[in-house]
């Protein structure tokens, strides 16, 4: 027969209490283990966003992919992923990884944009659209003109001139130093015939973006349409020197020499 104890415990209670203790004990050991993963995924995570703006995609893809397998539940992290894939021009991938941060952390405005931006890259205007307009009812995001300004990109390829017109004055109202915005607003001018306008808008983005070699390509072709031809040819040869990419050097040399012949 158990006795009664001093204090009044009886064996069987100090047994349970004994038994809570080691849960509890347990529960605190599980808990501590996961904040150091957790730390130790942030480090990780801080180390590929280094990377990340040293342009080394491919490492800052390896420490991410390190950071999650130790924690995945971070949002930031899920983000960070998504740009990863998406400067490796893996779109789809991209894709997943923006919607779990999403899924994490409903509020997540900029991952919202990006998710819009991988629709982007595939092609995928309407459904980029609808990540935009999402975005740009948060009236707690900081920069509402990155997902104006892509939105006016994807009415621009949609053909809606008008409204790629709209939307990317609405970003150039918020930002008015925002380069793409000035260059999407050129770009829907020209194609809207409104090439006084489209000049513009052209050498604005090229004032703020002077490295930018796109911009002087499409400089290039309205001042062509424009019958400046010898505008056009300095243009083209300008983003020829400029880009570190020999496709569009290689296109650009080639405007430059067909327009020369025109002068």
């Amino acid at each position: 027969m158990i006795k009664q104890m001093r204090g009044g415990w009886k064996y069987g209670n100090i047994f349970y209490f004994c038994v809570l203790l080691v849960t509890g004990m347990l529960a605190a050991c599980s808990s501590s283990q996961s904040i150091i993963k957790q730390d130790q995924s942030r480090a990780f995570r801080e180390l590929g966003e280094a990377y990340m703006g040293q342009g080394q995609y491919t490492q800052a893809l390896i420490e991410f992919k390190k950071a999650e397998q130790l924690y995945d539940k971070d949002p930031y992290l899920q983000n960070n992923l998504g740009l990863a894939f998406l400067a490796k021009r893996d779109p789809d991938l991209a894709i997943i990884h923006f919607q779990k941060a999403i899924n994490l952390k409903s509020d997540y405005t900029p991952a919202l944009n990006n998710l819009g931006t991988a629709y982007l890259e595939k092609e995928e205007w309407h459904q980029a659209i609808d990540c935009f307009e999402k975005a740009t009812k948060d009236l707690m995001y900081m920069t509402p003109h990155f997902p104006l300004t892509n939105m006016g990109f994807a009415y621009y390829k949609l053909k809606d001139y008008n409204k790629a017109i709209r939307y990317s004055q609405d970003a150039i109202e918020i930002s008015p130093n925002f380069p793409k915005a000035h260059h999407n607003l050129g770009l829907a001018f020209m194609a809207a015939g409104r090439h006084a306008e489209a000049i513009d808008a052209l050498e604005q983005a090229a004032a703020l973006a002077p490295k930018e070699a796109h911009i002087y390509f499409d400089l290039g072709r309205i001042y062509e349409l424009r019958g400046e031809y010898r505008k056009s040819y300095d243009s083209f040869k300008k983003a020829a020197a400029i880009t570190d990419r020999r496709q569009l050097a290689a296109e650009a040399e080639a405007e430059a020499e067909r327009v020369r012949t025109l002068r």
